[in-house]
């Protein structure tokens, strides 16, 4: 960016009342993470960045010395908005550089290289993220719903519940509203103390930007109002967990009299969900879905979301099985007209990885000609295993170290994430394995310890 372009974009924010950047950028956990710097220094950090000691960022890799032992978030000037829950701040997000050059290992650059290849094509992404979380408070070392009244047996879009709650969930429509994101609706989800904020579909980076923006505003929200916000795929085993579907659909630029674009997925008047590109965009989502679960859902605790079984709601809404169907919530892939839903991630994954190993994924099925599965119109969810065998209809992995293995046999999503971050990604996620194994639960200690 130019002395000149910096210059307007300080006054601007200078005219706003913002006397603070919050340089932030997204550790390898999806975790938003930057500091504070003065406005006055917006052109340093648009021009170099704003400087982090590299080996304190999980999933770095970086050293303790020589050039590449500094990280800097440089500044993306399009991303700078007043926050309107911290008065006198904005964000400015911040993409990785080490030693001059753009950081292999940082997520938004991952996702910028997928980008890019859609760009190469003409074409871009259009990603809407619809993000579940629960609102809990602490009793001790245990959590529990925020709302003590909140104990319905199907609690999904309760009217009672919901205007609790009305203070912290209009507040956070506010704050993204005020931010330029348009909130399509707010709702009650189908366990007790979660809920659901629905925003309008971006472009790939500019939706995952909108995500972490979302987190950032309500984890704050919640915190001044004496609540946990969290992300927590499942915090509670009998109860649903926490998605964060991705509804994708992949556009092509067109010239004529003027710029316009056309939907690669719209199948048209021919009735279908998809056209022939879009299925085959799904048939490689379909085919390396196990690696991407990974990366979609990349705690210990997702998996006890990914998984067929009864809840008090009746259901868990998470896909357990490698298919996909027309309007089907059992399905891992749901399918629409000129788009999908891709039910696999939840509420911990990192929007950019999962987006870059997605669009990974989608191409390389269009690239080889990947012909998708025969549409399921079946529940899922009450056909036994037996059945799903015998009709070739894979599941997902069902552990942390299933996934991560598939990752790491996956050349494709190996090669979109680069070969920095996804040595990080198994040194983190197989350490955190190691420790969950080897930890010994209160479940064990009360089945075993006076049983022998």
């Amino acid at each position: 960016m130019s002395a000149l372009h910096a210059a307007a974009l300080r006054q601007r924010l200078h005219e706003a009342g913002v006397h603070t950047l919050l340089v932030q950028f997204t550790d390898l956990h999806g975790v938003a993470k930057g500091k504070w710097v003065p406005l006055e220094h917006l052109t340093e950090v648009l021009a170099t960045g704003a400087g982090f000691a590299g080996p304190s960022i999980a999933g770095t890799g970086l050293g303790r010395s020589g050039p590449r032992s500094e990280y800097y978030a440089r500044g993306d000037a399009a991303t700078a908005l007043p926050l309107p829950w911290m008065p006198g701040v904005a964000r400015i997000i911040g993409d990785g550089f080490v030693d001059g050059q753009p950081f292999e290992a940082c997520p938004r650059q991952v996702l910028r290289r997928a980008v890019a290849r859609l760009e190469t094509k003409g074409w871009r992404l259009e990603v809407g993220i619809e993000p579940e979380f629960f609102l809990l408070k602490r009793q001790g070392e245990r959590y529990a719903p925020h709302d003590d009244h909140d104990r319905l047996d199907k609690p999904s879009y309760d009217l009672k519940s919901l205007p609790r709650q009305a203070g912290f969930l209009q507040a956070l429509r506010e704050a993204l509203q005020a931010c330029g994101l348009d909130v399509l609706q707010l709702d009650h989800e189908d366990a007790h103390g979660q809920y659901e904020v629905n925003f309008a579909h971006a472009e790939a980076l500019a939706s995952c930007d909108r995500l972490m923006l979302f987190k950032l505003a309500a984890h704050a929200l919640a915190e001044a109002r004496g609540m946990v916000f969290s992300m927590m795929p499942k915090p509670f085993a009998d109860q649903p967990g926490s998605g964060m579907h991705f509804h994708v659909s992949l556009w092509e630029r067109q010239s004529g009299g003027a710029q316009s674009e056309r939907c690669l997925f719209d199948a048209g008047a021919t009735g279908a969900p998809l056209s022939p590109l879009g299925r085959r965009f799904v048939a490689g989502v379909l085919a390396h879905a196990p690696a991407l679960c990974a990366l979609a859902a990349p705690t210990v605790n997702s998996y006890k979301r990914l998984t067929v079984g009864e809840s008090i709601s009746g259901t868990t809404w998470a896909p357990a099985h490698i298919a996909l169907g027309p309007n089907n919530r059992t399905a891992l892939v749901r399918t629409l007209p000129g788009r999908f839903e891709w039910r696999l991630p939840d509420a911990s994954a990192n929007p950019y990885l999962a987006c870059a190993a997605l669009i990974a994924a989608g191409l390389d099925g269009i690239e080889r000609g990947l012909e998708a599965p025969a549409d399921v119109t079946d529940d899922l969810f009450e056909l036994p295993l037996a059945a799903l065998r015998a009709r070739g209809i894979a599941q997902l992995p069902q552990s942390l170290a299933e996934a991560v293995a598939a990752l790491a046999a996956d050349a494709v999503v190996c090669d979109a994430l680069g070969p920095e971050l996804t040595r990080q990604f198994m040194a983190l996620k197989n350490a955190e394995w190691t420790a969950y194994a080897r930890h010994v639960s209160t479940w064990e200690m009360a089945r075993y310890a006076e049983f022998f």
